[in-house]
């Protein structure tokens, strides 16, 4: 049985989008890819195959009921985000689901690994939002495999094709990002043919990134400061609109009405810090022994990330 209350989370801080009330329209951890440096961990369900995962009109009736939340308690929202607990495309129902929220009057946003973008239905799919992120970590076959670690059936450069052609006849405002990983894909090479394949895409932003939260494999780290500046210079070289996103999104996280049901809904799917826990408490009028008690509950779980302690519901 569906439990409702994950369907939509947040309000919650986004370094790109304002702020934004998720869309968790796949259930854990269903995906297309198990990227080595995923803040949900491994990939426990991998398919390529789209489907039905939950009910189109529940997730409208838990959007509704987080916006009514949100307007309550004075919360903005700037977009709804389909950022799941899996590939949000993989969701046939994906379009239906847009256009049902449409009324709702909140743009629409779509984080996507660009796996299933070959595909014309997922573009039509895509088309329907106003905002797109596609993933592009690698262009060379052997650092696409070992980052993004794609299921089986799936072909690196059908997907390329997929997103030039997206970027062609998307008319709404697109976005790659590319997160580099120390070792895997930032050494100048594999940058340069990444800022050279961007390059060829329509009216596009580019957002370097990160980890900022506890990857699914722990020797995957952060790429330093030099790499970040030559993925930089090798995208503007190509007159590429880059911007870092590489920071702390920050504390201001939203309060809708149930401590636990909130904090629970946020970090299904978006892990906080403990800094933000702490302001989210004190703006609920909440305290810390909530969260001791989800932990002991075994509800929610408290990791160690570079030096800063991260709190996440337990999957």
């Amino acid at each position: 049985m569906v439990n409702h209350d994950f369907l939509t989370f947040g309000p919650v801080p986004s370094r790109r989008l304002g702020r934004s009330l998720g869309i968790n329209n796949i259930p854990p951890k269903v995906c297309s890819y198990s990227c080595i440096y995923c803040q949900l961990g491994r990939t426990s369900n991998m398919q390529a195959q789209r489907k039905v995962f939950y009910n189109s009109y529940a997730l409208l009736k838990s959007a509704e009921t987080k916006v009514k939340d949100a307007k309550n308690k004075g919360e903005q929202i700037d977009y709804f985000t389909f950022v799941p607990d899996g590939e949000p495309t993989l969701d046939v129902n994906l379009a239906k689901v847009i256009k049902l929220l449409r009324p709702l009057k909140v743009k629409i946003a779509v984080i996507s690994n660009a796996s299933l973008i070959w595909q014309k239905d997922v573009r039509d799919d895509l088309c329907e939002a106003d905002w797109v992120s596609l993933k592009i970590d690698a262009v060379s076959e052997d650092i696409w495999r070992r980052i993004n670690r794609p299921y089986g059936t799936l072909q690196q450069d059908k997907i390329r094709e997929g997103i030039e052609e997206f970027s062609r006849i998307f008319t709404g405002k697109l976005a790659t990002e590319t997160m580099l990983i120390k070792g895997v894909n930032d050494a100048t090479e594999e940058l340069e043919k990444i800022a050279r394949f961007i390059a060829g895409l329509k009216n596009v932003k580019s957002y370097i990134s990160i980890p900022t939260r506890p990857p699914a494999e722990k020797w995957a780290k952060s790429a330093d400061e030099h790499a970040i500046n030559r993925a930089y210079q090798a995208f503007k070289e190509k007159s590429i609109d880059t911007e870092y996103l590489i920071g702390y999104e920050g504390n201001a996280f939203s309060f809708t009405g149930n401590i636990a049901e909130d904090l629970l809904s946020i970090t299904s799917v978006h892990p906080m810090r403990k800094e933000a826990v702490d302001q989210f408490l004190k703006k609920a009028n909440g305290h810390w022994t909530i969260i001791d008690k989800l932990i002991t509950e075994d509800k929610m779980i408290e990791i160690e990330y570079k030096g800063n302690r991260f709190y996440m519901r337990k999957i």
